[in-house]
């Protein structure tokens, strides 16, 4: 019987049962298509406690996040403009400046940092893995190569770093210890310092149908009624948060001392509020949600059996965490889905994990001129269908499977 990772209650309701599953960023590599793969349950439960949506089975992270980790945050532009508009806002609200201190958990390749640093804002990125921090450090940016913990926030206070602003994004859903992680916030955090946090809300993710962003990265499924009592235990306060549209709905929340001077906002209460009316406090909410996705199974599954036997090709853009979830659930091979292709060179040239489709740069689409493009990404749909346009040349039609399986226009 598994346990809640915030509150320690038992675990016993589901709301979504993937069955058996690859890790979704183990990409293969040629060679490895002669070897078999390993297979881990993917599972996640919800607390009946805290409301914490949470994976009942917990994979060690160093068997995500290593040297040979494939997701860098600068191949997504979108991405790279949110981060910018994220700095601009920050500098302006808190008047960050040249004496303060900014200090980003899970800091990838810089992609967020170097628009501190273009300010001229003394910052720091921790990052567990080597390829993506020696990405960072050759653009001139300081990086720690280290998971944070207790044991990491102990080591830079005693160095004196004080972090004035403490952020994070989609980093906390990615932590097997919630509670230590939140814990060792404080420690680092100056007295007047900010914290703030960006991950996937839950609400978004049920409202919408979203289950592929399950994956075993993901440890936790996260809702603003479930966090605040992990950031208390901490001695912190979340008093402010902001609703996003990234990766199909986020919450930033806000997160200081809890004697620290910042007001509390309405908008905290506002969310608690709406997560109460989406029935995040229901058992039945989380029952019906594996209803839908089966049903999004069979679509999609249908669709693709469809184009084959009309001798139509489907390929696919972005292989993406997400897309690996999808295609693995609905047990989807290359005999229905011919390639997928992705911007990210360290993915080009090797095969997804479990479907075994191969990897191609994008150029693939206008070489190989396939009837649909399955959108995998679908959080970054509007860049991929701008920059893959002229598939309409040959009648080719982009396609997504989330929330619901549609040709668009």
């Amino acid at each position: 019987m598994s346990h809640c990772r915030s509150c320690g209650a038992t675990l016993g309701h589901s709301l979504a049962d993937l069955g058996l599953s690859p890790i979704s960023n183990a990409f293969l590599r040629e060679a490895d298509l002669l070897r078999g793969e390993m297979y881990y349950p993917l599972h996640v439960q919800v607390c009946t406690q805290c409301w914490l949506a949470q994976l009942n089975d917990v994979l060690d992270a160093n068997t995500h996040f290593h040297d040979d980790y494939v997701y860098f945050s600068s191949y997504s532009s979108s991405w790279l403009a949110h981060a910018r508009q994220y700095v601009e806002s920050m500098i302006e609200r808190f008047e960050f400046g040249s004496r303060s201190q900014v200090v980003e958990i899970a800091s990838n390749d810089g992609y967020l940092l170097q628009y501190f640093q273009q300010a001229g804002i003394p910052c720091l990125g921790i990052e567990p893995t080597a390829n993506t921090a020696r990405v960072a450090i050759n653009r001139g940016i300081a990086t720690h190569q280290a998971f944070f913990n207790l044991e990491t926030a102990t080591e830079l206070s005693a160095k004196g770093i004080k972090a004035d602003l403490l952020l994070g994004n989609n980093v906390l859903a990615h932590v097997p210890d919630l509670n230590g992680f939140v814990a060792a916030m404080p420690l680092l955090l100056a007295s007047e310092g900010v914290i703030t946090l960006e991950f996937p809300h839950l609400q978004q993710l049920i409202a919408n149908k979203q289950f592929d962003t399950i994956y075993h990265e993901h440890y936790s499924y996260l809702s603003l009624t479930a966090l605040i009592p992990v950031f208390e235990r901490a001695g912190l306060r979340v008093f402010d948060v902001q609703q996003l549209p990234t990766h199909g709905g986020s919450l930033r929340i806000f997160a200081c001392h809890q004697k620290a001077t910042h007001l509390l906002n309405r908008a905290v209460n506002e969310v608690l509020c709406a997560e109460h009316q989406a029935g995040l406090l229901e058992l039945q909410t989380y029952t019906d949600f594996s209803v839908q996705m089966q049903q999004i199974k069979y679509q999609l599954i249908t669709f693709l059996i469809d184009a084959r036997q009309q001798g139509q090709r489907v390929a696919a853009y972005g292989a993406a965490a997400k897309g690996n979830t999808l295609l693995n659930y609905c047990g989807i091979k290359p005999d229905l889905l011919a390639f997928v292709v992705d911007r990210n060179p360290s993915k080009q040239g090797r095969f997804l994990p479990g479907s075994r489709i191969p990897v191609y740069a994008p150029d693939a689409i206008f070489e190989q001129k396939p009837d649909y493009l399955l959108i995998l990404p679908w959080n970054i749909q509007d860049e991929i269908m701008t920059e893959m346009s002229a598939i309409r040349e040959w009648g080719g039609q982009f396609v997504c499977a989330i929330p619901e399986v549609k040709i668009l226009s």
